[in-house]
């Protein structure tokens, strides 16, 4: 193994040590008694595990609610983003019409506008639409967060897929429908594996929007926003914190796990001629 080969995996492996160790401390502070937590001699290890802040955060009121609120929001943003993006990325690159080019240069900007920069306009879209305090607006806005990024991705993988071959379907008596679902969507899944990835992880953490559209309903909160309810004017239980956020975790991995092969081939290259 040459020197430069040892220094390159030197650093992906501090790279990964660093990344990984907010994580293992997050684990290991939700399984830390209180008296470690509260300790001010931090040790990276426990002698004496519990699963008590755990216990704590699932049988705390509308826990289970909450995260199955999370889930429904997830699923239907990656799936209703997914869909759109596929067929918008389609349209801009196997159509001509006006202004296709001044329409990609918008989904460009709008990825690029902060998110606290949209939180007012979008309130008075779903304000005006009566869906405050609704799940559905936040399917809305994480939709609007998500799309630019997705079809922009999805418009570099349809690219890549070789018009012959729809030209051959064509010819082969193939309607436009046929060529859309049953060759160029098999050919573009890694693509939306990946865009969905991103749109999953956006919409499972996302805290700021589920503050501003969840006002009074309680029944409606996310995760993120339930997580609020460890955080107390005297003291904040860190113990549940942790715990809460190590559960919140888990669905992630399990979603990041799933789809990981597809993930890889997505980010390494479109389809390949």
């Amino acid at each position: 193994m040459t020197k430069g080969r040892l220094i390159a995996n030197g650093i992906a492996v501090v790279t990964a040590v660093l990344t990984a160790f907010p994580l293992y401390w997050m684990v290991l502070s939700a399984l830390k008694p209180d008296g470690e937590i509260q300790s001010l001699d931090a040790r990276p290890w426990t002698l004496n595990p519990t699963l008590e802040n755990f216990t704590r955060v699932l049988t705390g009121e509308g826990f289970g609610r909450y995260f199955l609120n999370s889930a429904m929001v997830a699923l239907a943003v990656v799936v209703l983003s997914a869909l759109i993006a596929f067929l918008a990325a389609v349209a801009v690159t196997r159509f001509n019409f006006r202004f296709r080019t001044t329409v990609l240069i918008m989904f460009l900007v709008a990825q690029m506008v902060p998110v606290e920069a949209l939180t007012i306009p979008l309130f008075f879209v779903v304000r005006d639409l009566q869906l405050l305090n609704t799940l559905g607006a936040l399917v809305l806005v994480q939709l609007a967060f998500s799309l630019p990024f997705a079809i922009w991705m999805m418009r570099g993988f349809v690219a890549a897929v070789p018009e012959a071959l729809e030209e051959a379907a064509m010819i082969d008596g193939a309607g436009r429908a046929t060529i859309l679902w049953k060759i160029l969507f098999p050919l573009v899944a890694p693509g939306l594996v990946a865009t969905s990835v991103f749109s999953f992880i956006t919409a499972w953490n996302d805290f700021i929007f589920a503050r501003t559209f969840i006002i009074s309903a309680k029944d409606n909160q996310t995760l993120p926003s339930a997580l609020l309810v460890f955080f107390k004017p005297d003291e904040n239980d860190w113990g549940g914190i942790m715990a809460a956020s190590t559960l919140m975790t888990i669905p992630v991995l399990i979603f990041f796990i799933a789809v990981q092969r597809k993930l890889v081939s997505g980010l390494g290259g479109a389809v390949k001629s």
